[in-house]
């Protein structure tokens, strides 16, 4: 059994969207929760103050109750988690959409009407490539459980298109002729406030990442210090290391059509990003 969580980064102005998920194996789930706890403590000691969820945001601006902490020490966290997940060899997932091409594409594209929203159609995205990446996998039919942070207004139809997913898709992970639609996937997805998903706070953060350095490296977002543009790549590159392969992300070679419209929705950095 695998666990999947995810979150956004990107839902307000800025000009990408990223959202990315934490997989991990059912059999390390217990050392992991328990890890994650002790890590809060740490976070919280380093905060002089009680944290109970980590929220990239505030964290790397050391706003809120990270205010007045070192932004070196907030660094060295943000390493640390990396290595963290590293080391406990959790997977990722991750899609990325240039906001202004999707509304361009939503008014001619009717496959993204389908989809109705830039959150949806990521979302959508990482359920595929974990689709295309764990039926390689032996024994693991219906394996695969989403956990999503709460959405309200995309819930129903995000769990639509899980439940009853548009054919057009089923290119994307070779479905065979008597394949069920999305068969690694759990039946639908789950869906719950990220103070109480602890994972999706790592999920959040690598979304922040993700998102911030190719704002940066494609000039559309201003560096807040001098290197951070380098720093945000050297830890986007970490975090692509850990992710599912790019062949089922964003694959160069022999796209069909359904690849093709994720491709051509995502930023070129986030596209060709590589560990």
């Amino acid at each position: 059994m695998k666990f999947c969580y995810f979150d956004e980064s990107g839902m307000g102005n800025e000009p990408y969207l990223v959202m990315a998920g934490i997989i991990v194996d059912a059999s390390r789930m217990h050392i992991t929760k328990d890890a994650w706890a002790d890590f809060l403590k740490y976070l919280s000691e380093a905060a002089g103050r009680r944290v109970d969820e980590f929220h990239a945001r505030e964290f790397y601006r050391g706003n809120g109750v990270w205010h007045g902490t070192d932004g070196a020490m907030r660094a060295k966290i943000i390493e640390a988690i990396l290595t963290w997940v590293e080391a406990r060899k959790h997977k990722c997932v991750f899609s990325s959409i240039d906001k202004d091409r999707f509304k361009v594409t939503i008014n001619k594209d009717i496959r993204l009407k389908r989809f109705k929203s830039m959150w949806c159609t990521a979302a959508i995205h990482c359920v595929l490539q974990i689709q295309k990446q764990h039926q390689k996998l032996e024994k693991t039919k219906g394996h695969s459980l989403l956990i999503f942070d709460r959405e309200v207004m995309e819930e129903p139809t995000l769990s639509l298109l899980i439940h009853k997913p548009p054919q057009w898709i089923d290119t994307y992970y070779d479905r065979g002729k008597k394949q069920t639609a999305l068969d690694q996937i759990v039946d639908v997805p789950f869906f719950a406030n990220s103070k109480h998903i602890l994972l999706a706070q790592i999920a959040d953060l690598f979304a922040y990442i993700l998102r911030t350095s190719a704002e940066i490296q494609d000039g559309l977002l201003n560096e807040k210090y001098e290197g951070e543009g380098k720093r945000m790549q050297t830890w986007s590159k970490r975090i692509a290391s850990v992710a599912l392969p790019s062949a089922s992300r964003y694959p160069t070679r022999g796209r069909c059509e359904a690849a093709s419209l994720f491709w051509d929705l995502a930023p070129s950095t986030i596209r060709e990003l590589k560990k």
